[in-house]
């Protein structure tokens, strides 16, 4: 403080200490417990009187003030920190028998007979960090660097919110080392790599070296703008107090000081309850919010962890369960344009076979001709290729290194490669089109799959092999032949069958009815998916109003921009397009009409549906909320009332915990609809 810095009066510094109070809860509600207690308006107003306080009077500013997470100094280079105890690594296991093996030896040492209880948690794929309280109070943080010394990142980990800055007790240990996971959340991730994108930068390979990158800044500035967090999973060395002797306890125990703890974390009574918990994370893997290579098994009792000790540099009473890698590298053999149901060429790169994320993968998408070239992917190129889940393998990154002599940039093609129709691409857009519309055979097979598939009309057993078979064969070219099909004609086709034949005539037959959501999503007009489809469906109420409506109208609807109303308004005013819909409604295809909206309940709400409701159908659910007065849109804002999440939620289930929305599971969801 300067000398002439006037001293704060007593009012003054009784509410920013109870500022402090209140804003490091609201960061405990909201990062630990996942249960925010206030709007982000009020927690940023808290704040920013907070900020306006200590800028008046320097002197209440303190080391744990929530305005301390940014803004100090640039270091010119990292300081070398010696830990108290080495932070160990961990020995790996990679099958259900090496796993076995690691208990079979624990309970061999142990000398008991009885099984060991294992406290288990999923591997993080983030920065291992050391950080130490002194009286409560955060002091210092290191990376875990060989084991025995790290760097100091102290500034920079102080700009994670999820950290408490001072343990929620009033009894502190005198010192209190906590270990855990700096990470980048999935979403945080995405949001990072699509803003450097805009910005022509280059983009993180993956959220482990973006987290490592942005705790390695030397301004924390910096690292206070990336969407870092921090997950603890363990001690160090502690002077003074009691802690539990168990780590499931502990870890409760570091909840309640203000940590975040992993919700996945949970005891398992023996090795059988560990490969259990293994298969389950893996199945809900590509669900998390966060990245991560496979599952730690833990001795729960800390004695016997003690009396187990360590080996070399890793403990006897924990290992790491991986999964298969996700990433590998292999080389490009060829790269082909494929065309799809709106005319959009993508690139693929065809692959020498590679085994990654469980499965052997030959083709990985290269997305479009802009992160083609970003990229740099040329034929021979040897590459990194990721499979996370059903998501389509792609192209990280190219080893620039290995590349031979002699590759050249692959260049958008000028006519399409199906039907030799020009390409399009409009300035400023990345996407690239062919021009042949329905006379393209690419872009017609990709029309009948998209209509017949689950979400639309859901025809059973017209699956896409099918449907190029039909399409070249000349009996299909637009999804409103496929309602004049007969068994004869259908029997006839190689592998087919008359029973198959008649199993398919009755399905389209089936299909017949649906609803106007389905419908309106069934007939593929460029922009509009399930939720949009919804949308005008309830806006407009029949399929005859939406056909009438000028462009003006459309964009009226909520969520439908110019771009999409457009879309819309083009769709229907094509000759062609006004013949099959003629020719659809012609062959029985029929609706109920949509129910009026009710004031009731959810009379104004904002719904948004992610991943599959086990009880409701998409237009079910979405017709029982019109029904009572809400609305359904497809994209994740502020003005979101409720989210209501079923089986394998996208990244909007992400957006929803960034903003604190209200999540509803299934159950809750009918609870609600009820009520």
């Amino acid at each position: 403080m300067s000398a002439g810095a006037p001293k704060a009066p007593e009012a003054a510094a009784r509410r920013a200490a109870e500022l402090r109070r209140l804003i490091d809860r609201y960061n405990y509600r909201y990062y630990a417990l996942d249960d925010p207690e206030v709007p982000d308006a009020e927690y940023d107003q808290r704040l920013r009187e907070l900020q306006a306080l200590e800028a008046q009077y320097p002197a209440l500013v303190t080391p744990d003030s929530p305005t301390q997470r940014v803004g100090t100094s640039p270091v010119a280079a990292f300081a070398e920190v010696r830990h108290r105890l080495p932070m160990l690594s961990l020995d790996n296991a990679f099958s259900d028998e090496e796993v076995r093996d690691f208990d079979r030896r624990v309970r061999e040492r142990l000398g008991e007979a009885a099984s060991v209880a294992y406290s288990v948690e999923p591997k993080l794929d983030g920065l291992a960090v050391n950080a130490t309280y002194v009286d409560g109070v955060y002091a210092r943080a290191a990376t875990r660097g060989d084991g025995e010394k790290g760097e100091d990142i102290t500034a920079n980990l102080r700009t994670i919110r999820s950290l408490p800055l001072r343990l929620h007790t009033r009894t502190p240990p005198r010192l209190l080392e906590v270990r855990g996971e700096a990470y980048m959340p999935l979403a945080g991730f995405r949001r990072l790599n699509e803003q450097a994108a805009a910005r022509g930068e280059k983009t993180f390979v993956n959220p482990r070296n973006a987290a490592a990158g942005a705790l390695r800044q030397l301004d924390p500035a910096v690292s206070a703008a990336r969407p870092l967090d921090f997950f603890v999973y363990g001690i160090g060395e502690v002077d003074g107090g009691s802690l539990p002797e168990r780590q499931g306890e502990l870890l409760e125990t570091l909840r309640r000081l203000g940590f975040r703890i992993c919700p996945q974390t949970r005891v398992v009574a023996s090795i059988d309850g560990c490969l259990r918990y293994f298969r389950e994370i893996g199945a809900e893997r590509h669900r998390l919010a966060y990245q991560i290579d496979g599952v730690v098994y833990k001795v729960d009792d800390f004695a016997q962890q003690r009396r187990l000790g360590f080996v070399a540099r890793a403990p006897r009473w924990a290992i790491a369960h991986k999964f298969p890698a996700e990433e590998a590298m292999t080389t490009v053999r060829g790269i082909e344009f494929q065309v799809g149901r709106t005319g959009a060429l993508t690139p693929v790169a065809r692959l020498a076979p590679i085994h990654v994320g469980g499965v052997t993968v030959s083709n990985a998408t290269l997305h479009n001709i802009d992160e083609l070239h970003r990229k740099d992917v040329r034929i021979g190129d040897t590459v990194v290729v990721r499979r996370a889940g059903d998501v389509i393998p792609e192209v990280v990154m190219v080893l620039a290194e290995r590349r031979p002599h002699g590759t050249h940039r692959v260049e958008l093609p000028k006519v399409c490669p199906v039907c030799g129709s020009p390409v399009e691409r409009v300035e400023g857009q990345a996407i690239a089109r062919c021009t042949g519309g329905r006379r393209c055979p690419a872009q017609r097979k990709e029309e009948i799959k998209h209509f017949a598939s689950r979400r639309a009309l859901d025809i059973q057993g017209l699956g896409d092999k099918l449907v190029e078979q039909l399409v070249d064969a000349g009996l299909v070219s637009s999804p409103a032949d496929l309602f004049e099909l007969d068994e004869p004609r259908l029997a006839a086709l190689d592998r087919m069958g008359e029973k198959s034949a008649r199993k398919l005539v009755a399905a389209i037959e089936h299909s017949k009815r649906t609803t106007l959501p389905r419908f309106l999503n069934a007939l593929g007009i460029r922009d509009v998916g399930e939720a949009t489809a919804a949308t005008l469906a309830t806006h407009f109420g029949s399929l005859d109003a939406l056909r009438e409506a000028d462009e003006a109208r459309i964009r009226e609807v909520p969520d439908v921009g110019p771009i999409v109303a457009a879309n819309v308004f083009a769709y229907f005013r094509d000759r062609d397009n006004a013949a099959i819909l003629d020719r659809l409604l012609a062959s029985g295809i029929h609706w109920p009409a949509l129910p009026t909206p009710a004031r009731g309940a959810l009379a104004g709400k904002v719904f948004v549906l992610t991943g599959t409701l086990e009880g409701y159908t998409r237009e079910d659910a979405t017709e029982r909320i019109v029904a009572r007065g809400g609305k359904v849109t497809g994209s994740v804002s502020k003005k979101t009332d409720y989210v209501v999440v079923g089986r394998e939620p996208g990244s909007k289930l992400d957006k929803a915990r960034s903003l604190g929305l209200a999540i509803l599971d299934e159950a809750e969801f009918t609870r609600l609809l009820r009520d």
